[in-house]
């Protein structure tokens, strides 16, 4: 009777160890991760965010020189752009002249007004002495007519005395006059100095407004960061208000991780989060939630969907959450970059 002779195949038992291994690996791998889904929420729609802010021309003209290159780090306060201030530097020198003009004005306003003050004091002499006069020659009369009553005068040293008398009345009225003059122009002065002062505040104003105008010429960075592209040359035109180069502050940068709406229920600010930079392999940060957005992200869009017309399609809607580093980022991560955060889910008692 023949007998059938069978050899196991190697290649046959690879495979299955292969298989068993494979399959062994997967099953840890998908323990893990359901152990790690267990404690965390976790989203890969994440991005490095900062503030890029256009740095503008707040005076316009011709450029005269260009300070920054394309991404530079700069600081607070480093010169960017220089613009040609010729026609700015003799605006001021205009301003300056008038504002001293308006204050030569001023000082012979107020010297008028010194004078006009005086002279009063002067008519105010005046007047006591005209009355001093005045009354001598009141009592001058009663006692010639007295006289005359009496014989011991004539009538022609009583005519005389009646017109010293109109004379001493004269001069009289005539200081009182005087004075309420010199009253009258001291207030007119008074008033045009306070017209004056108004103007010079105007004109004061003026070369103030010349002086910031000049000082716009030269623009400066208005924080430490890093600059973005260069788009402008030596000796082009522009305008005020005309965006020149965005800058990136390096001093703040965050996360928004958009998250689901099925998990950010037991979310709250302050949680702790761990992230991970797709451009920086196996480098963790630690980082804490800070704000949780009101709505949904699709709310803030300039079309938001309306469900109430046409066919409705339900879509699990995003939550932005706002997560800032705890720990030292490093200068290579930089706004716009994928992440993936992880939050660690809320113990309940």
């Amino acid at each position: 009777m023949k007998k059938n002779n069978f050899k196991a195949n190697p290649g046959n038992f690879i495979l299955k160890i292969a298989a068993l291994i494979v399959l062994f690996l997967g099953a840890v791998y998908f323990f893990e991760y359901w152990n790690y889904s267990r404690d965390y929420e976790t989203t890969n729609d994440a991005q490095v965010e900062s503030y890029i802010n256009p740095v503008s021309a707040r005076a316009g003209g011709y450029i005269q020189k260009v300070y920054f290159n394309e991404h530079q780090l700069v600081k607070e306060g480093d010169t960017l752009v220089v613009l040609d201030n010729r026609e700015y530097l003799a605006q001021l020198e205009t301003a300056e002249a008038v504002m001293d003009d308006a204050n030569a004005q001023l000082t012979v306003l107020g010297a008028a007004i010194h004078a006009a003050e005086t002279g009063t004091s002067v008519s105010r002499d005046q007047i006591k002495g005209a009355h001093a006069k005045y009354v001598q020659q009141q009592q001058d009369i009663r006692r010639y007519e007295n006289l005359v009553k009496e014989e011991a005068a004539t009538g022609s040293e009583l005519e005389q005395v009646k017109a010293h008398y109109d004379v001493a009345e004269s001069e009289y009225s005539a200081a009182q006059n005087g004075l309420r003059t010199n009253i009258a122009k001291i207030s007119e002065l008074e008033t045009h100095f306070a017209l004056l002062q108004a103007d010079v505040k105007r004109k004061k104003a003026a070369l103030i407004l010349a002086k910031l105008n000049l000082s716009y010429t030269v623009i400066r960075a208005p924080y430490s960061g890093r600059l973005g592209r260069k788009n402008i040359l030596n000796g082009q035109q522009i305008q005020p208000g005309q965006p020149l180069v965005s800058i990136i502050d390096e001093g703040e940068k965050w996360i928004t991780a958009n998250y689901k709406e099925t998990q950010v229920a037991d979310m709250y600010i302050g949680q702790t989060a761990e992230i991970q930079v797709d451009a920086m392999d196996g480098k963790t940060f630690t980082g804490k939630i800070v704000a949780i957005a009101g709505s949904t992200g699709s709310r803030f869009s300039l079309l938001p969907a309306d469900n109430s017309t046409g066919n409705f399609v339900k879509i699990v809607q995003r939550v932005p959450v706002k997560i800032a580093f705890v720990s030292e980022q490093n200068d290579r991560v930089v706004p716009g970059m994928n992440v993936s955060v992880a939050v660690k889910k809320r113990v309940k008692s």
